[in-house]
């Protein structure tokens, strides 16, 4: 690799946004540029390396053991960046900003967000609301909310994207389902997406199923998942310690993609969303395995 040039950060947030979405596609569309300006930045990172970063064909895009050593420092770099022009541009920022999270990041990312976000924007009074995504949505739209991080069915075109991930089905490693048996579902109240993608894909495949747990919150999802009542649907990155992923066993049907994505309320005040924002999008991630 050359030792006289540095690394171009829009050639980084570039590939952070392929690693992340799994497409070059999704990629350009949300860093709003065109697709040939995605694969440029791309291949002149690439070059300026020496490795391969991405695998890709016609149908996915894969991070290499390159591009996932490469992906851990990008964030590093992109987050110093903003944090070094957030301190140096204006006053610090104050106020309020109202903030709602999908429940299952309470079990995941979001500690490591407000932690993150608390360090740098001590000025600002952060309101959380953690609960389902489509309350959040509803709230947002009532003007009750600044700021969301949901799930969303993938290619939904909704705010901005995070990242991809996989839906698969969880539960006890020593779980059995017999062929004939139906499906004991612990799902969240309607209306849920999970549960709507878990039901839609067992009518799909004709597999009978019964409900024998339904729970608001995650924590009642999980406690239920791990006493042996059944098994449920979760985003891949998300499968907690003591659970396992069950999906190609059983018979199981393939369920589809679902998207991370933050919605922001055009009537907010846009310096502690975009703030808040950055922080959600400079998250490491685990990219997904296909």
């Amino acid at each position: 690799m050359a030792k006289e040039s540095d690394f171009d950060l829009p050639q980084l947030r570039t590939f952070i946004a392929v690693a992340t979405s799994g497409s070059f596609t999704r990629a350009a569309e949300q860093l709003g540029v065109s697709q040939p300006t995605v694969s440029i930045h791309i291949r002149r990172l690439e070059e300026f390396v020496g490795r391969q970063l991405l695998l890709r064909d016609t149908r996915s895009v894969t991070v290499t053991d390159n591009g996932q050593a490469l992906l851990g420092f990008a964030r590093k770099l992109i987050r110093a960046n903003d944090e070094a022009t957030d301190y140096f541009t204006g006053p610090a920022m104050s106020g309020r900003l109202r903030f709602g999270a999908a429940d299952e990041l309470a079990v995941s990312e979001l500690p490591t967000i407000l932690r993150a976000f608390r360090q740098h924007h001590r000025g600002i009074n952060l309101e959380l609301v953690v609960t389902q995504s489509g309350v959040l949505q509803r709230r947002l739209a009532a003007n009750h909310l600044d700021l969301i991080f949901i799930n969303q069915a993938a290619d939904t075109d909704q705010g901005q994207l995070v990242r991809r991930d996989r839906l698969v089905w969880v539960g006890l490693e020593r779980a059995e389902i017999e062929d004939d048996a139906p499906i004991n579902l612990v799902t969240y109240t309607a209306p849920s997406h999970s549960r709507h993608v878990a039901i839609s894909a067992l009518e799909a495949a004709g597999r009978q199923w019964k409900i024998v747990c339904n729970t608001r919150e995650v924590n009642g999802l999980l406690a239920a998942v791990r006493a042996g009542l059944g098994i449920c649907v979760l985003a891949q990155s998300r499968i907690p310690d003591g659970l396992q992923q069950l999906s190609g066993r059983f018979g199981l049907p393939h369920l589809p993609d679902i998207e991370m994505a933050l919605l922001a309320n055009p009537r907010a005040a846009q310096g502690p969303v975009e703030a808040l924002s950055r922080a959600i999008l400079n998250l490491p991630v685990t990219p997904i395995r296909r």
